[in-house]
């Protein structure tokens, strides 16, 4: 582990994941971190319809490929697409896919709201 204040490391490998809204996530880095951003490694099979307030959200596709739904408009994903999400805007992904999420603000863990 890095010795310089406020840097930080973390594996996913040791990261345990738990189930929520758009699959299988762990938290790599999290609000009570202090980053500006947060970001998540999830594994996505049939996400649920949902939205942020706050928070604008960046997926890149790790593996895998499906689509995703953004205010009714249907789009394809695949490995190394990157989609950035605006707060406000109705999202879900359907596939197997695994994604890497930025984020920004921290915080979108307590601005997650389902509408299915």
């Amino acid at each position: 582990m890095p010795t310089t204040a406020g840097v930080l490391r973390r594996d996913p490998a040791d990261v345990t994941p738990w189930a929520e809204t758009c699959g299988q996530i762990r938290c790599l880095v999290e609000q009570k971190d202090g980053a500006a951003a947060e970001i998540h490694h999830v594994e996505i099979a049939d996400a649920k319809l949902h939205y942020h307030e706050r928070t604008d959200e960046f997926y890149y596709v790790i593996d895998g490929q499906g689509t995703m739904t953004l205010d009714g408009d249907e789009i394809e994903l695949h490995k190394g697409v990157v989609v950035y999400i605006p707060r406000g805007v109705k999202h879900k992904a359907r596939g197997n896919i695994t994604i890497l999420t930025v984020c920004i603000p921290a915080g979108v863990m307590d601005d997650i709201h389902e509408c299915e």
